[in-house]
């Protein structure tokens, strides 16, 4: 897709002012490639995921983007998950992060460096999907935020 946009401008002393706007879009589409094992089962990755025991939960906080520290709530936090097989992920919530739910669930290897453990949780608390389900669907600032959902989902 193109788009070619040119304004004009004149006011009453006579000056003009002209601008010209182009915007270019490509959409490129990806066939997703299905495995052998989800088509026999119909399990994709990502409900093996959800329906993994935890083994290890830890509380994470980090200060919000841009800036240099943490001032209390006004910062952004999540639960950092262990899985048996030693792999992390990131529950955590946030305004628009999800489709169907605001709590969402990503590798922890994206993480940046500032993020740092506030709580740990040794015993097994559920599933990858039982934590996600506590941390809840909706977002709100006030009443439903990152800081409430991982307390919810530490205390499980």
């Amino acid at each position: 897709m193109l788009l070619l946009a040119a304004v004009e401008a004149s006011s009453s002393g006579g000056e003009s002012l002209s601008l010209c706007v182009i915007i270019s879009s490509t959409r490129k589409t990806t066939k997703k490639k299905i495995t052998n094992y989800e088509r026999k089962t119909g399990e994709t990755k990502l409900t093996r995921l959800y329906n993994q025991p935890v083994y290890e939960a830890e509380r994470v906080k980090r200060p919000f983007k841009g800036w240099s520290r943490e001032w209390g709530p006004l910062s952004h936090s999540g639960v950092r998950v262990t899985l048996e097989d030693g792999s992390q992920w990131l529950i955590h919530k946030g305004n628009e992060y999800g489709k169907s739910s605001q709590t969402v669930v990503v590798d922890a290897r994206h993480m940046g460096p500032r993020w740092r453990v506030r709580r740990r949780h040794w015993t097994s608390p559920g599933t990858v999907g039982d934590l996600v389900a506590v941390g809840g669907s909706r977002y709100n600032r006030f009443f439903d935020n990152c800081h409430l959902a991982s307390r919810r989902i530490m205390r499980q």
